[in-house]
């Protein structure tokens, strides 16, 4: 069994380390993040009853896991380490319009809520309003809703950091 969970998690740990940089700034708390998501999917592993697709299943798991992490780090705030910004260290950077934009867009989506985060990782992967609702655990419906109020809550989270 341990053989299988590692391979299947070789498979498909690029669902992991997106839900890790979309919870995560830091590259310290990414790989805590990571490890910690890994460790429950291996507790959780004998529970999976393929009744989905093992990807859904694991975006479940990892996206449930980083929400509870994000809540118990949010009510700690003296937890909370210095954001790269906030040093004065000179870094490369792309000076495109393109570049840019993603930055702001990666700012914005940091201060959405964590079930909000959930909905816009997984629609940025492409992922249908359906699939979104069966890994999330609530209905198409809300999630359609859902995804008009994040539209527009990045939006004018967008203009006003421009």
């Amino acid at each position: 069994m341990e053989k299988e969970f590692l391979q299947i998690i070789q498979k498909n740990q690029g669902i992991v380390h997106k839900v890790c940089s979309i919870y995560c700034d830091i590259e310290e708390d990414r790989k805590d993040l990571f490890q910690e998501i890994v460790a429950q999917l291996w507790k959780s592993y004998p529970s999976f009853r393929k009744e989905s697709k093992f990807s859904t299943w694991m975006y479940r798991v990892a996206l449930n896991t980083a929400i509870t992490s994000f809540k118990k780090n949010k009510r700690r705030p003296d937890q909370k380490r210095l954001s790269y910004e906030n040093f004065q260290i000179a870094e490369e950077k792309y000076d495109t319009e393109t570049e840019e934009n993603i930055k702001l867009l990666n700012r914005a989506i940091a201060q959405l809520t964590g079930i909000e985060k959930s909905i816009m990782l997984l629609f940025l992967e492409n992922k249908k309003y359906e699939e979104i609702a069966d890994i999330t655990g609530i209905t198409q419906n809300y999630v359609r809703v859902k995804m008009n109020r994040i539209k527009k809550k990045l939006k004018k989270l967008m203009v006003t950091q421009d």
